[in-house]
Parts: structure tokens; C-alpha cells; sequence
């Protein structure tokens, strides 16, 4: 089974290498996005895209509402094995 976790690109920071900061949960890591661009969407276009994050691709985009039903459930996760 594989867990992507939701997070937003908020920079990019190198569009030969498909490179991004993403911010997830408020931890800013530096991804790799070449699973979602293509000519339609480049790397550019990726700034303010929600996506899923799975060892340190960006695998797919998703919207907001489904991030933050994700992020919701993963806190509700985290509260009761705690």
C-alpha cells in the first residue's frame, strides 16, 4: 500500500529538473513534479497545484477539497494512535 500525502507547491525551483517546494502540514520540502507536467501544464503552471506525495514525487494533482479531507483524516489518524 502506498500513502501519498497531500501538500501544495508553492515554488519552483528548477523547471530542466522538474524540481518544487511543496508545503505540507506547514514543512516545506523540495519535490520532484515531473509526474505532473506535461506541454498542457508546465512546471510554471504547478505553482498553487494541491498534490499527492509519495517518496519525494508529486505523483498526481488533486483539488483542495480533497487535500484538506485528506490532511483531515491523516490528523484524525495520528490522534488515536497517540
Amino acid at each position: 500500500m502506498c500513502l501519498g500525502i497531500p501538500g501544495q507547491i508553492i515554488e519552483i525551483t528548477n523547471t530542466n529538473h522538474k524540481l518544487a517546494i511543496v508545503n505540507i502540514g506547514g514543512v516545506k520540502r523540495e519535490v520532484n513534479i515531473a509526474c505532473i507536467v506535461d506541454e498542457q501544464h508546465p512546471p510554471e503552471a504547478c505553482i498553487g497545484d494541491w498534490v499527492l506525495v509519495h517518496v519525494g514525487f508529486a505523483m498526481n494533482r488533486i483539488n483542495e477539497q480533497e487535500a484538506a479531507e485528506t490532511l483531515q483524516l491523516l490528523q484524525e489518524l495520528a490522534a488515536i494512535t497517540n
